[in-house]
């Protein structure tokens, strides 16, 4: 049962990442001299949707 909820849980990190590159590449073809602090934001949003993830893995392993 944990396992299913670890899918679901990197599922979501997956599409959080997918969304924050697609803002990220959008926002720089649209601007590119904000390239930048844009890169540094988007480190920072896919870090914070990694360690969910990575909490969820953990809530598994312990549900298990």
């Amino acid at each position: 049962m944990g396992v299913i909820g670890y899918g679901l849980g990197v599922i979501g990190a997956g599409i959080g990442i997918g969304l924050s590159a697609y803002g990220a590449t959008t926002a720089i073809a649209r601007q590119p001299e904000v390239q930048g602090r844009l890169f540094t934001v988007f480190i920072l949003g896919s870090a914070f949707v990694e360690a969910l993830a990575l909490i969820g893995f953990v809530v598994a392993l312990i549900v298990h």
